[in-house]
């Protein structure tokens, strides 16, 4: 069957058209195509440290000033960015699935913004501020930062970013739920993701050996397109023709 230039297997094609339980796996490629860089490696350079110097415990109580610094630079970015696309075509993707969870290793909360609900965020929201004394959340937009570092608006102590930093476990609930939701998917998407980082790499495998159907979506190929049935190399803006097969089972 062909859609807008795809040539998908019959299987693929069955199960776009049927499924009922789905989840997608989002990485920093989806971003990419918004304009936000990885901040990783030598293109994330900023003021000559690198994100691995920068994104730690040890350097949040090292020089906390310097990683908030560091941080609202980013959120300035960010904050300048639209979804494109492919953020689009997941949002309508998440209608037309009875379940459908989206699991992502972006913070920037571009898939919230182009309208998804349903999202297991694995590595935070660079939005959202938590307090160091009470663990308590908040959102906070402000662009630049009123305050640097930020305090909690209850107790005054400091707050540290909402990301799970190198060498911090994800949170339970959160990888928890990733996991149960690719045991459980008969559709199951990846787009945009290297398929180095663990345990985000492992869930195409455990969605097709549990039964569902693999389709990734990636500039090349990875080391999920051995779990894949199908790699649609390109931008995941390619997601829109994969939306266009979904929306004639509806």
């Amino acid at each position: 069957m062909d859609s807008r230039g795809l040539n998908l297997p019959e299987k693929v094609v069955r199960a776009l058209q049927s499924a009922r339980n789905a989840a997608v796996l989002t990485g920093a490629g989806v971003s990419a195509e918004s304009g936000i860089p990885t901040f990783r490696g030598a293109g994330g350079l900023w003021n000559n440290y690198r994100a691995e110097d920068l994104a730690t415990p040890e350097a949040f109580e090292r020089d906390p000033e310097l990683v908030w610094r560091w941080y609202d630079w980013r959120r300035g970015i960010i904050a300048s960015k639209t979804p494109n696309p492919g953020h689009y075509a997941l949002a309508q993707m998440e209608g037309l699935f009875e379940n459908f969870t989206l699991i992502t290793q972006n913070v920037d909360g571009l898939h919230a913004k182009a309208g998804n609900r349903r999202i297991l965020e694995l590595h935070g929201n660079i939005w959202r501020l938590r307090c160091i004394a009470e663990g308590t959340v908040r959102e906070d937009h402000d662009v630049p930062l009123t305050q640097i570092p930020p305090r909690c608006q209850n107790c005054g102590a400091m707050e540290r970013p909402g990301i799970v930093w190198f060498g911090e476990s994800l949170e339970p609930r959160i990888i928890g739920g990733a996991f149960d939701a690719a045991r459980k998917a008969e559709l199951f998407i990846v787009a945009g993701t290297s398929g180095v980082v663990q345990p985000a790499a492992g869930l195409a495998g455990v969605a097709r050996k549990a039964g569902a159907v693999v389709i990734e979506i990636n500039l090349e190929r990875t080391p999920i397109s051995y779990n894949a049935d199908v790699t649609l190399t390109g931008q995941s803006g390619g997601i829109e023709s994969v939306l266009n097969l979904v929306e004639t089972k509806v």
